[in-house]
């Protein structure tokens, strides 16, 4: 007689999914396994390799001996590391004590979450958004509030929108920028009018996801909320980590400066979870703080172009908009001009984003992620990663013109355009 497991399975697990991004890449690589030509645009991972500085330390740790258990908050070295760049570039003043490395960033959130999050709280999410936020939320007992930042604000919240959405249970607000998926970054200014909500509301906590910090392609230097409004350092975690600036997604580590007593419970945590993230990832991690940079704004310039690349030639194709980002490296593409027409391979018409998506990835070979899994869009968006070669993103855009001319014309019963 089988196991019946679904008697244990517990409850939560109904308010957490499979990582959407990951399930798009997953059917994008199996695809490619039977032999398909898949151009793969689902996942937000750098394609060039972690510089050779970066891995000979971690060698050198290897050699050295540095495979023990880490220290539970971070190795101390990395920990100066961090509090070193926080200085430096963002002008914020962490003791060592308000720093903590994790297992990504992913990890920071879920430690803060989990040590701050009850039944009935609320957390304040910019809506569109990534995709984890929500599902991490949900799974500590607390209730996601969106706020819908349209594409007519360039994807940003408006401050008297943000102030609407703060109540009395309101435990945090989170701030991502610049955003995955749409590439929107806020200006100082634009940072200061939110902070100046934020100033109203003592009892609330900020989360600001900075990840995409090294990859802003516009004249408006990069801000994080401390930076800008030190009044709210105390109650704010600044997250950041090493994954995208220096191409080590598979590194793992993630780290965040805060409040004390908050990075204090979120140590107590994590040594009753992983212990700690990877001693020999944690020694890389500091040469690649510290180490040269020049290779961080190099990539950068080679975002950029892809950038302007993408956004070039996806407003050729009729029926589709998009809009230019300002940091990150993926576009967020309006198709709601095509919800509606009728399908070559099946004669139906497309009823969304999703429709969209599956028909370009079956039909054209690219693969895509829907945005209305970014909880926005108003199911006529989608999301490309332009961490691809040149080569590779041209082609995926004469696939996906190819694909939207296949397309012939039927009654749109798509939703209404966000203007």
């Amino acid at each position: 007689m089988e196991f019946d497991y679904s008697a244990l399975r517990a409850k939560r697990m109904s308010a957490v999914r499979d990582s959407p991004t990951m399930a798009m890449n997953k059917i994008a690589k199996q695809l490619a396994s039977e032999g398909k030509p898949v151009v793969n645009f689902t996942i937000g991972e750098p394609d060039a390799d972690t510089p050779e500085n970066i891995k000979q330390a971690a060698i050198k740790a290897i050699q050295a001996g540095r495979t023990k258990y880490p220290a539970v908050q971070g190795d101390l070295d990395l920990r100066e590391a961090i509090r070193e760049k926080f200085r430096r570039e963002n002008g914020l003043d962490y003791s060592l004590e308000e720093i903590i490395v994790c297992g990504g960033g992913k990890h920071v959130i879920f430690n803060a979450f989990m040590a701050t999050l009850q039944d009935g709280d609320e957390v304040v999410i910019p809506n569109p958004f990534w995709t984890s936020y929500e599902d991490i939320v949900t799974l500590f007992g607390a209730q996601p509030v969106f706020v819908v930042t349209p594409k007519s604000s360039g994807f940003k919240l408006n401050p008297a929108d943000l102030d609407k959405a703060i109540t009395r249970k309101t435990k945090w607000v989170m701030i991502n920028s610049c955003c995955n998926p749409t590439g929107a970054k806020y200006s100082r200014k634009e940072m200061a009018a939110i902070g100046e909500v934020l100033l109203r509301h003592p009892h609330v906590m900020i989360l600001t996801d900075d990840i995409y910090e090294h990859m802003s392609y516009d004249t408006e230097p990069f801000c994080s909320v401390a930076q800008v409004m030190p009044a709210l350092k105390s109650r704010t975690l600044t997250l950041n980590g090493i994954s995208k600036a220096y191409r080590m997604t598979g590194w793992r580590i993630g780290y965040a400066g805060g409040p004390k007593k908050l990075i204090m419970d979120m140590v107590t945590l994590q040594s009753q979870q992983i212990t700690g993230a990877s001693t020999i990832s944690q020694a890389a991690a500091v040469e690649a703080l510290m180490g040269p940079q020049n290779h961080v704004t190099e990539q950068k310039e080679v975002y950029r172009r892809r950038r302007d690349l993408m956004v070039t030639e996806l407003n050729k194709i009729p029926g589709l908009d998009c809009p230019k980002p300002e940091g990150a490296f993926y576009v967020f593409v309006d198709c709601g001009q095509l919800i509606g027409k009728v399908r070559p391979d099946n004669g139906q018409p497309i009823k969304d984003d999703k429709e969209f998506v599956e028909y370009l990835l079956y039909h054209a070979h690219v693969a895509t992620v829907p945005g209305q899994f970014f909880g926005g869009g108003n199911g006529h968006f989608f999301r490309i990663s332009y961490a691809a070669s040149e080569e590779k993103l041209a082609e995926g855009c004469r696939r996906i013109a190819k694909a939207c001319a296949d397309l012939t014309s039927g009654e749109n019963t798509g939703k209404t355009k966000i203007a």
